[in-house]
């Protein structure tokens, strides 16, 4: 099955009250882990490569590891830009062979986001390509994203039939309480989605995918298993899976996953090291990390997202 893009998932998902995973990818392990665990649970899926990512790893490679996951499930796969942040990344992922691009012009004026995000929209669907964009801002740091508590900011529910109207996107990323990277909140905090925003847009945007990034859940096991083997995580607690999978029973179609692929894959090779210092094969400890992702990405789709058998 060649790559796919995310119209057909969305409209499944938003009909049958799920959401898709849209699961950050940087090597060959992270590729099989995520795609082993969507191929035994029949889900869809989305890999989704941040510009970090794609420097790091290199545009081809992914591309390559991405068709040979697709020879190996025959699901439908979306490869998706998380995070462009220009036009000219956004146009060499549409030429590169991406299947979906997101357009984050969330640090611009409401003006120049949607002057921005028209120009992308407009390039990417005359090649077949779909496009999510960002209205509201996310605090927290995750690859290139880096932004302050005072600088976020809620999705305005007023604004987002106006933005969508006039820049064509086909799904739309809002901030109502998730955070990127892995310090979110602190122990004793008490987290909460903003299901009274989320609600205003479903009823202003009826029938249209709404997409949540920053929603890890900094599962508390990999933190431990993470110090407990030299490392100095501070705690810290995420979105509650509760909640999520609330907002994947109602607009929400898309539900972004990195932090706690890094920290299982992460815990698992610190304790890996911690029992055997003088191993050095790589496969010894990137084997186990690869079932941690698998296990990781397993549980989210059957606990939180609600995809499986969806495929």
């Amino acid at each position: 099955m060649p790559l796919v893009t995310t119209k057909d998932m969305f409209k499944k998902a938003y009909e049958g009250g799920y959401a898709i995973g849209a699961f950050n990818v940087n090597n060959m392990e992270i590729i099989q882990g995520i795609t082993e665990a969507g191929k035994e649970l029949n889900s869809p899926l989305i890999l989704q490569v941040s510009s970090g990512a794609r420097k790091y790893a290199n545009h081809t490679y992914l591309i390559k590891l991405v068709e040979a996951a697709l020879l190996e499930t025959d699901l439908p796969i979306a490869l998706h830009l998380d995070h462009g942040d220009t036009f000219e990344l956004c146009k060499s992922c549409i030429d590169g062979g991406f299947s979906s691009v997101m357009i984050d012009g969330s640090h611009h004026s409401y003006d120049d986001n949607i002057k921005l995000t028209r120009q992308v929209v407009e390039y990417a669907h005359a090649n077949g390509v779909v496009v999510e964009a960002e209205l509201g801002r996310l605090a927290g740091i995750e690859d290139a994203v880096d932004v302050s508590a005072e600088d976020a900011s809620y999705t305005d529910p007023a604004q987002v039939q106006d933005f969508v109207e006039r820049t064509g996107c086909d799904s739309l990323a809002i901030a109502i309480g998730t955070s990127h990277g892995a310090y979110k909140f602190k122990p004793g905090q008490n987290p909460q989605l903003r299901f009274d925003i989320l609600e205003q847009i479903e009823t202003r945007l009826p029938g249209f995918p709404i997409v949540l990034h920053g929603a890890s859940s900094v599962i508390p096991e990999y933190v431990k298993m993470i110090n407990d083997n030299g490392g100095a995580m501070p705690d810290a607690i995420g979105i509650p899976e509760a909640m999520l999978r609330k907002a994947a029973s109602m607009a929400v179609c898309k539900i972004n996953i990195d932090s706690d692929i890094r920290l299982a894959m992460t815990g698992v090779i610190r304790k890996y090291f911690n029992e055997n210092p003088s191993h050095f094969d790589p496969r010894q400890y990137l084997g186990p990390a690869r079932t941690a992702v698998k296990s990781m990405v397993a549980h989210k789709i059957t606990e939180v997202l609600g995809s499986n058998g969806k495929a």
